[in-house]
């Protein structure tokens, strides 16, 4: 045998296990892929309608409003080479950095912790604008965004409730909160009086030093006093803001006679700010493919997501979202002309 040939057979088998570790070598890379959608105008495993309301006259109609997700690969999973060409090639993934998906100042834990505030937040607010779109009066305040278990304040408060005062003083901001909290020695109690289903309840919670504060465990956001209670069960597990539009479009559709969409399939994304603006989200092509799989006949789309979505061609109806009360209109126009003209990207 040729030197050549021996070099041959030793460098051959050498390039193939090279070729096979350079696939298989960790990148900085993550990937989104449709996740599922979920019809907020539908009833549980126990029959139970998913918005339940207590104070007002309700309206379960035909059709589905439905809010749509994305899978991230997970915390500390980077795509190799070889997974990356593979979902690089499916029209219905997405490849990106890893620092975009998961940014490096953050932890599995604040990921998901920032995932439930959302959500609470993005309920909240679709509350909010859908019942001034039917012209109730909301007024905000500050509330319980989320309990830590384990914590001083875990079964004494609860997520939701309205801060009224702490130790007499009246609250009026989420920084009111910390600095009344923060005045307390750890184990001094801090008399805490709040608003849960429009009753007051007063409780005593004393803080613990945590990461050199005094604290209870909690965190306070924005929230609201309404008039009755609107409540959206969902599945605790789901996170983040990008329901907030659909949410408050199921909302308004139950608390209002008639379907609002005509008995047909519609979905959407968009995270809703108190004034009912719509805000751009993350991964939408994917978002519309898990729409198309489930026979969704109108999409809305953010209207900064808009540059998105310009190649695409689906089976279904892009609409351009602004706001939650021009969205409404819209879909009303639809469900009245399918041919009717609507704000498209």
């Amino acid at each position: 045998m040729s030197q050549r040939m021996i070099a041959v057979c030793i460098a051959g088998p050498l390039l193939l296990v090279l070729a096979v570790l350079a696939l298989a070598v960790p990148l900085p890379y993550a990937a989104y892929s449709p996740g599922p959608t979920f019809d907020i105008l539908a009833k549980d495993e126990n029959e139970s309608e998913l918005i339940q309301v207590d104070g007002h006259p309700t309206y379960h109609d035909d059709g589905e409003i439905r809010f749509t997700t994305v899978q991230s690969t997970p915390f500390d999973d980077r795509l190799s080479l070889g997974e990356a060409l593979q979902r690089w090639l499916d029209p219905d993934e997405a490849v990106i950095p890893y620092d975009v998906a998961h940014p490096d100042d953050t932890t599995e834990e604040d990921e998901e912790i920032q995932g439930q505030l959302s959500m609470v937040s993005s309920q909240d607010n679709a509350v909010a604008v859908a019942l001034e779109e039917i012209g109730e009066k909301v007024t905000s305040a500050v509330q319980v965004a989320r309990v830590n278990a384990g914590t001083p304040a875990d079964g004494k408060l609860r997520v939701r409730d309205i801060f009224v005062s702490i130790d007499g003083e009246k609250v009026k901001t989420a920084d009111d909160v910390v600095r009344l909290i923060q005045a307390h020695e750890p184990g001094e109690p801090a008399e805490i009086v709040v608003l849960r289903n429009h009753r007051r309840v007063t409780v005593k919670v004393a803080p613990e030093m945590d990461e050199g504060s005094p604290k209870i465990g909690i965190y306070p956001g924005i929230g609201y006093k309404f008039p009755f209670d609107v409540k959206i069960q969902v599945n605790p597990d789901i996170g983040g803001p990008s329901a907030g539009l659909m949410f408050s479009l199921a909302v308004y559709d139950t608390l209002t006679p008639g379907s609002l969409t005509g008995g047909e399939v519609v979905a959407g994304t968009g995270e809703l700010m108190p004034d009912g603006t719509v805000g751009p989200i993350g991964g939408i092509e994917q978002k519309i493919a898990g729409a198309e799989a489930v026979g969704t006949d109108l999409f809305f789309v953010p209207a900064d997501n808009c540059a998105d979505v310009s190649d695409l061609d689906p089976d279904l109806e892009l609409v351009k979202a602004t706001t939650m009360h021009e969205a409404r209109l819209a879909l009303e126009a639809w469900v009245a002309d399918p041919d009717a003209e609507l704000p498209r990207c």
